[in-house]
């Protein structure tokens, strides 16, 4: 490759120095037509077949969309006999209008109109490329010669058109200069102004002018500035609706077609998770999404992206990537320390403050609006840090573990990750949770207990707690008073030699509700050697959950 590159041509740049496009933004949602069903579909090793084809294009009404391109009927008769099912059968609900692809070349253009006859809303869809290289080297020959084709196929579908007056069905028109990411933008003009004219175009009556970056050719503010050229330039711009149809090959085609709408286009077309020829269409999901997040209404509903992505893998054969935005596996979910941590908080903060406003770093848009709500957002790997594994023991099992005992958990479930290789799943958190602290029992158990409250005489209550605690087999019995249950379990069991722990903190909650509801207790001290030490106590009885709690700890400080 050290000299290869020289091979290529670099894209000539629009000569627009007052472009106004970076100035824009984009406030509402364009005009979205759908070519999942033949700009997809032809890019499939598989094709769809006839239920499959039924299968999505009604997911793509439920979706919203009001334009669906379904086919090229002139190209196959299997093509011809879906959309005559789609038809006939009455799949098309009356507001939606359904789009039909086809070259601008006579017998094909006759073929089609009769492949729409009892339909109630088309888009007749007529191109042919117009780039340099293709001129050059597949139709030899000049501008002129590729203007007449044009112009030739938009007269024979006005007069087609005129033929089926009275028929029932309302006909719309679309042309594309394919390839006109390649073609000079004063022969994408002048191609376009003469179609209008054919075609009898009026401010009533708009022609759809589609923009297909057939092949990406430049960064996207290039595309964006033959868009602008494009719009200024065109007579009759009133008399039309700028489309785009952005391809991938450059792997911007979300990019193109967000900067070609800011420079003036009305309308894309595109396809569920960007399906299409070579790298793809541009991703209609994705495009929606942002629209999204940025407080604008992109009139397609994607509130259960599962669903529609179920049905575009079962219609398609074709996984949709675990990293592709909002729909992926993993996009909304988090390994690393520092976002674990940013989230949990960002959640914490929206929970406490009651903003209206949807502020949580890391994550550009709710997942709960997009039906991922059940999904975990923090999973844990080697890379986790030390809230992540607290995170996942609070929303997956209602265990609220102090801020100061995460670092501890944290280590714990660290160096599990690292001995087993992998991610682990919630239910392991928890068992190495339980392991380390609900199953501690050694070398200190509590086989019975009592405990008496009184008031004092300084009207301060007086707590005796009586019990027997077993260390490696013997029983011994234990007494202590204290201002509260631990405080006298802490003084009764020096009796039998455990002494030098300071109490540094306490927090409790409930992790069950009803009569059955447990109450948890988490206990922090320090050893005789001045060591932080965690222990948790579980019982239905607050004061015995704290009192097992302290045990743990001591037990875990013993054992350490």
């Amino acid at each position: 490759m050290k000299e290869a590159f020289r091979k290529y041509i670099p894209f000539t740049p629009v000569d627009l120095p007052d472009r106004q496009w970076p100035g824009k933004t984009i406030a509402k949602a364009p005009i979205w037509c759908s070519v999942d069903l033949r700009d997809g579909n032809q890019a499939l090793v598989n094709p769809m077949n006839l239920q499959e084809k039924l299968k999505m294009f009604h997911t793509l009404v439920d979706v919203g969309f009001k334009e669906i391109e379904v086919g090229f009927p002139s190209a196959s008769e299997t093509e011809y006999e879906i959309l005559r099912t789609l038809i006939e059968e009455n799949h098309i609900p009356d507001d939606v209008t359904i789009q039909v692809l086809v070259q601008a070349r006579p017998h094909l253009i006759r073929k089609t109109f009769e492949a729409i006859r009892g339909a109630k809303n088309v888009i007749v869809h007529f191109y042919n490329s117009t780039s340099t290289l293709q001129r050059k080297v597949v139709f030899k020959k000049d501008m002129a010669g590729i203007i007449d084709i044009a112009v030739e196929g938009a007269r024979l579908i006005r007069e087609l058109t005129r033929e089926m007056d009275g028929s029932g069905t309302n006909i719309r028109f679309e042309y594309s200069p394919e390839s006109f990411s390649g073609t000079e933008g004063e022969n994408a003009v002048a191609i376009c102004q003469q179609v209008l004219e054919a075609l009898g175009a009026t401010r009533e009556n708009k022609v759809i002018l589609n923009l297909p970056s057939t092949v990406q050719m430049s960064t996207p503010n290039g595309f964006a500035d033959q868009v602008e050229y494009f719009c200024r330039n065109l007579p009759w711009r009133d008399r039309a609706i700028v489309s785009v149809h952005p391809h991938n090959d450059r792997g911007t085609g979300v990019a193109d077609a967000e900067l070609a709408m800011m420079a003036g286009a009305d309308r894309v077309e595109g396809t569920l998770f960007g399906n299409g020829e070579r790298t793809g269409n541009v991703d209609i999901v994705t495009l929606a999404l942002n629209m999204y997040t940025q407080g604008v209404d992109p009139k397609l509903d994607f509130s259960n992206i599962n669903a529609v992505r179920e049905v575009y893998e079962a219609c398609t054969k074709m996984p949709v990537h675990q990293r592709h935005p909002y729909a992926g596996e993993l996009v909304f979910t988090a390994f690393s320390g520092s976002h674990q941590d940013a989230i949990s908080k960002g959640k914490a903060y929206m929970k406490e403050s009651g903003t209206p406003y949807w502020e949580v770093p890391y994550l550009p848009i709710d997942p709960a609006d997009i039906g991922r709500q059940y999904e975990p957002v923090i999973r844990i790997n080697s890379q986790s840090g030390k809230g992540g594994a607290a995170y996942v023991m609070q929303a997956e099992f209602g265990y609220n573990l102090p801020k100061e005992m995460h670092p501890e958990f944290g280590r714990i479930v660290k160096a599990a990750c690292d001995q087993a290789g992998r991610e682990l799943k919630p239910r392991e958190i928890f068992d190495l949770f339980e392991k380390e602290y609900l199953d501690i029992r050694t070398p200190y158990l509590l086989k019975r207990h009592k405990i008496n409250q009184e008031s004092g005489t300084n009207g301060e209550a007086a707590v005796c707690f009586e019990g027997v605690v077993s260390c490696e087999g013997k029983d011994m019995e234990i007494t202590g008073h204290g201002n509260g249950p631990i405080d006298a379990f802490f003084n009764a069991i020096q009796q039998i030699g455990v002494e030098g722990y300071q109490f540094i903190s306490y927090h409790e909650h409930a992790i069950s509700k009803g009569s059955d509801s447990k109450a948890i207790a988490y206990i922090h001290l320090k050893n005789p050697a001045g060591e932080d030490v965690f222990g948790v106590g579980v019982a239905s009885n607050i004061n015995i959950a704290s009192i097992r709690g302290v045990l743990c700890a001591i037990n875990r400080s013993v054992s350490k």
